[in-house]
């Protein structure tokens, strides 16, 4: 467990966070806000603010589930600034730590508890099929009783959309908080069989191209595999999420009846992770055998040219042997000596030409 932190500590390091952020080059951003209540598995209400609002109405809506134990309150946070974060840190008394998180993307899947807030880190993917290209947007999620929080790290791809979007079981929806993580993470990995659908499609293109002697092929197969590896990244370290989840990581105690959900996603997750090895292991097996391919007509290229090197060392040979000028040469003096040399060139370079072509070099 974390090392404790007094409120007084807690805040002077997020004034220290939030400065060091704030240090960074400034990314263009689309900061928002949503609001969601939800009852008995249904929304109530959503509302999107700026961010000039977004800390009077995160203020409104934790007084909202502190108030309506019954109401399940999601707030989405779209790119987050840093004084968002600081407000969250300051709202919730956040562990440092979690606070350093929630202001660094590039993070690894992983699930954390402190105190009584749970940390999820997840990403979703989809697939740009013009340019081959994975798109992953990272996701940081906070649960605090009956308080979901989700911040998404970046625009590069995917997005929740909206609460509508991980409410389509009012049934999962009434087993407490737990179940909007289990709701993302469910379209997270729904996200990646997509995807997996859609390289799939891009494994047989290649394929053909490979067997089409396409030259550009190799290029293609190298970016396809980078992109498979990020999927591998967001896919595989996410079992242990699900996994510590359903095991009630850090002593969180989730409805008996989630169990089951959960480990349909982690079912399907298995099977992806397992798609996705395969796939990998396919694109090298291709590469493999594109690289033997193109050995192959290398070699058939350098059959033809010490084929037709032979062939025309014929008649260099034969114009070599009588350009020697010695005195003692009778063919020199034959009337038909002359035609004889040039026989004997065309008749070596048919006859190498003939031997050549039996045995398939030319």
């Amino acid at each position: 467990m974390p090392a404790r932190f007094t409120r007084h500590d807690r805040s002077r390091r997020l004034l220290d966070l939030v400065a060091r952020h704030d240090a960074a080059p400034a990314e263009p951003r689309l900061p928002a806000l949503r609001v969601s209540r939800l009852r008995d598995g249904q929304v109530l209400e959503s509302q999107t603010v700026g961010v000039e609002a977004s800390d009077d109405a995160a203020e409104a809506a934790f007084a909202t589930a502190a108030t309506e134990r019954d109401t399940l309150v999601v707030l989405e946070y779209d790119m987050p600034t840093a004084e968002q974060v600081a407000h969250l840190g300051q709202a919730w008394d956040l562990h440092p730590l979690v606070v350093e998180d929630l202001l660094k993307a590039g993070q690894r899947p992983k699930l954390e508890r402190y105190g009584d807030v749970l940390f999820v880190v997840a990403r979703l993917a989809s697939y740009d099929d013009p340019t081959e290209d994975v798109q992953v947007t990272e996701f940081h999620l906070l649960l605090r009783d009956n308080t979901v929080v989700i911040l998404c790290q970046a625009r590069d791809g995917e997005s929740v959309g909206d609460v509508q979007r991980l409410a389509r079981d009012p049934a999962v929806l009434r087993l407490g908080a737990e179940s909007i993580v289990h709701s993302f993470l469910n379209t997270a990995v729904d996200g990646y069989v997509q995807v997996v659908a859609d390289l799939e499609v891009d494994r047989e293109a290649i394929e053909r191209q490979v067997f089409d002697g396409d030259d550009a092929v190799a290029e293609r197969i190298y970016r396809l595999t980078r992109e498979i590896i990020d999927l591998q990244h967001a896919a595989v370290p996410l079992m242990d999420v699900v996994e510590a989840l359903q095991a009630g990581s850090g002593h969180l105690e989730i409805h008996p009846g989630l169990h089951a959900y959960l480990q349909d996603v982690l079912d399907n997750l298995t099977r992806v992770t397992g798609a996705i090895a395969e796939l990998r292991e396919a694109l090298t097996q291709i590469l493999n055998v594109n690289a033997t391919l193109v050995n192959q007509r290398q070699n058939e290229n350098m059959k033809k040219i010490s084929g037709w090197a032979a062939i025309l060392f014929a008649p260099t040979l034969v114009g070599a042997i009588y350009g020697m000028n010695f005195d003692h040469m009778p063919e020199l003096h034959w009337a038909l000596g002359y035609p004889m040399a040039l026989g004997l060139m065309v008749a070596l370079g048919v006859s190498l030409w003939l031997l050549f072509h039996r045995n398939r070099w030319m």
